[in-house]
């Protein structure tokens, strides 16, 4: 009834939800290049992440925060001191480097399990489709042993996933390419309804 209103003020800037939002993931697996892809549609090599960055971010009506942390080892040890109310972890995944899936899965693991994140929803980035043999989403999600675990891409109630089981996180694995600007924006609308 009202969409053209919020359609109006979203596109003059005066509606926007807030949100702060994690970019983790191993390093080498996209998340600079995707917050640089996000912000200003640019699109260019970057050096590992040595330091944590942030950049503001508009996606549709929601207005965010989102601080790259790096992903090389002594990056992933500072990770937690970011948790404080932040509203969604976005967790990319090279889909290409299946050697490193069982450690990508062991730091998904460690995430999944603190209990400061236990309500804060994942959306979980399979990245690096264009590349010819990257994992199929199928295979990855079973790599990192996400199969019982995801709520659905159509999303659900908060607090159920796609079979109505209660008490469970917003959690799904969308299949993306940062470079060919493919696969992540529907991962982003599925998040942006849990904020």
């Amino acid at each position: 009834m009202f969409d053209w209103l919020w359609n109006l003020l979203s596109y003059l800037g005066l509606y926007y939800k807030n949100a702060k939002i994690l970019f983790l993931g191993l390093d080498n697996a996209g998340k600079t290049t995707l917050m640089h892809v996000l912000k200003d549609d640019r699109l260019a090599q970057h050096v590992p992440t040595q330091h944590a960055t942030s950049e503001e971010v508009i996606l549709g009506n929601v207005r965010f925060r989102a601080f790259d942390l790096g992903g090389h080892e002594v990056a992933r040890q500072i990770w937690r001191n970011y948790y404080t109310n932040v509203d969604a972890i976005v967790y990319i995944v090279d889909a290409n480097d299946r050697e490193r899936f069982p450690e990508s899965k062991a730091e998904l693991d460690r995430l999944l399990a603190d209990e400061q994140l236990s309500d804060v929803p994942f959306l979980i980035l399979g990245n690096k489709i264009d590349i010819p043999y990257a994992a199929s989403e199928d295979e990855l999600r079973t790599a990192l042993g996400l199969h019982h675990l995801t709520t659905g891409k159509a999303g659900a109630p908060r607090g159920m996933n796609a079979r109505g089981a209660k008490d469970v996180r917003p959690l799904e694995i969308f299949m993306c390419s940062v470079v060919r600007r493919m696969g992540y924006a529907e991962g982003f609308r599925w998040l942006a309804s849990y904020l």
